[in-house]
């Protein structure tokens, strides 16, 4: 099932114009490729309309924020909603401060989303309009859990209804959804959290996917949350003694690379509610 949508991906080779955070703009790039897609970051203003109009898709993040990208932001996200193009916004550290909060709370009122990938944190202060994080991490009160996993179902269902949108929130359990159904995903190992923008790779693959499969968007989403937890599993299963979070980070996308759709659908472990 997957399996056709990463398919999809290195078929139609989809250009995914990325917004994106400073810290992590490289490996999100290297990320897309590896994926089978095709990326281009820009976030002048002057810039933006022309670039996201050749595009089948825009990632907005908001890791390291500053007027000029906030602007571009803006423009791009108009531009590609007028286009159809598929959208998708990652509210980092929304709930960090005023800024990231405002910023991602007006970008929600002025663009159409197909998805929001975010931690716990930060999808609770979009749907309170105010939170709190770690700095740009989950607050250890918010993670999904065993014991709170069927409230948390019901909050993400009742989020992505109100915002007619497809919600993945990613933790030690991700959960992505729709108003009526929600992917429990349980791929991923705990170390990818000592690697630096696995969350903001995850959105660029996301967007990928998502503009290489525009019929079945939920599936998609899910497909590439689940893509990136099993390519942490794989890549750690490489790793070897003096290896630390550097290597990790290459061998995932390395995984991710080599990952075929029949091991995709073998190894994605999930459940639907």
């Amino acid at each position: 099932m997957f399996g056709q949508c990463l398919e999809n991906v290195r078929r139609t080779i989809p250009l995914v114009h990325n917004i994106t955070n400073y810290v992590t703009v490289n490996d999100v790039a290297n990320m897309i490729l590896a994926c089978g897609g095709s990326p281009i970051m820009s976030d002048e203003p002057e810039d933006v309309k022309d670039i996201t109009a050749i595009c089948d898709g825009l990632n907005i993040n908001i890791g390291t924020l500053n007027k000029r990208s906030i602007e571009g932001m803006f423009l791009a996200g108009a531009r590609a909603n007028e286009l159809g193009h598929a959208v998708l916004l990652d509210p980092v550290g929304a709930g960090a401060s005023a800024l990231r909060t405002g910023t991602a709370m007006k970008l929600l009122e002025n663009i159409t989303f197909d998805a929001i990938r975010g931690n716990i944190s930060e999808i609770k202060t979009l749907a309170l309009g105010s939170g709190t994080t770690k700095g740009v991490d989950a607050d250890a009160a918010d993670v999904v859990r065993e014991e709170n996993l069927n409230v948390m179902v019901s909050f993400a269902k009742s989020f992505a209804d109100k915002r007619k949108v497809i919600v993945a929130i990613t933790g030690a359990i991700d959960l992505v959804a729709d108003g009526e159904t929600c992917y429990v995903i349980r791929n991923g190992r705990a170390e990818m959290s000592k690697i630096t923008g696995t969350g903001c790779q995850l959105s660029g693959i996301m967007t990928a996917y998502l503009a290489a499969n525009p019929d079945n968007k939920l599936e998609a989403a899910a497909a590439a949350v689940c893509l990136m937890g099993l390519a942490g599993e794989t890549g750690f299963g490489y790793m070897q003694k003096g290896d630390g979070n550097a290597t990790y980070c290459r061998r995932i996308i390395d995984a991710v690379y080599n990952l075929d759709a029949d091991t995709l659908d073998k190894g994605a472990n999930y459940e639907i509610r």
